[in-house]
């Protein structure tokens, strides 16, 4: 069935604006990360908060029916970026617990797609983790001090993002990976070992790749789903009827 002119219209203005906020997001991120390459913290500030609304709008202008709780992880994810400019102990620990709420967010998005479905497969990646997790934890512990417990807390929730966006694809995983390894080089801080050449800019360097990545492959697997002739009978993140069966996962029969 052919789509009218006004729905051609339409659709032809949204996919521009999702490009043209996609430009805008690849630009401002790359005068972000010239402007900690170049020691210039009022471009930075001006910068960092702008990252994530612009990602959030990107996802919503780009897809007709964007998974519920995408926007919603990216915002709050904003949220933490500019509470953690703020500075101070009581600004960080609402950062933290502003990306804390964003990890809820993708956990929750991703175990709805099925990230769980292949139990033996998530039990492998999540010992992985799990074990990457208690090297982290243990190392950092003696250098955290007043911080072990919120840090020990939020990065079990990191890690879970990074083991359920694994089962979507290859980007969602790589983003959850990359969004762990931010994280862990920001406890190294924390934890006052010795910095990394460029430290801050690799920080937000694999920040910014993982936010993209989870939010463009968590796109691309439900544009294939919608583009699926049989969704099955299971609800997805944006409030639609299921999808199909992932890699190596057998078909659940229907029931009445």
């Amino acid at each position: 069935m052919s789509l009218s002119s006004t729905t051609r219209a339409a659709l032809g203005g949204r996919l521009r604006a999702a490009r043209g906020l996609l430009t805008g997001f690849a630009a401002t991120s790359a005068a972000h990360l010239g402007a900690i390459l170049t020691d210039s913290p009022g471009l930075q500030h001006a910068t960092k908060p702008a990252l994530m609304p612009l990602l959030a709008a990107h996802t919503l202008a780009g897809a007709e029916r964007a998974p519920r709780l995408l926007a919603p992880a990216l915002l709050l994810s904003a949220g933490g970026d500019i509470l953690l400019q703020v500075g101070g102990d009581t600004a960080f620990l609402a950062g933290m617990g502003s990306f804390a709420a964003a990890h809820v967010c993708y956990v929750t998005m991703f175990v709805r797609r099925g990230a769980l479905d292949d139990r033996r497969r998530t039990a492998l990646v999540a010992a992985a983790y799990a074990t990457a997790w208690a090297v982290m934890v243990t190392s950092l512990w003696p250098g955290l001090g007043d911080l072990r417990i919120p840090v020990a807390v939020y990065s079990l929730l990191l890690t879970s993002t990074a083991v359920t966006s694994a089962r979507l694809g290859w980007r969602t995983g790589l983003g959850g990976a990359l969004f762990l390894l931010s994280d862990t080089l920001i406890a190294t801080q924390l934890a006052k070992w010795r910095e990394l050449p460029g430290h801050e800019f690799w920080i937000m360097a694999t920040y910014i790749a993982a936010q993209y990545l989870l939010a463009s492959g968590t796109l691309a697997a439900h544009r294939q789903d919608d583009d699926a002739p049989d969704r099955g009978d299971r609800s997805d993140g944006a409030g639609e009827p299921g999808r199909e069966p992932l890699a190596g996962q057998q078909p659940r029969p229907a029931t009445a």
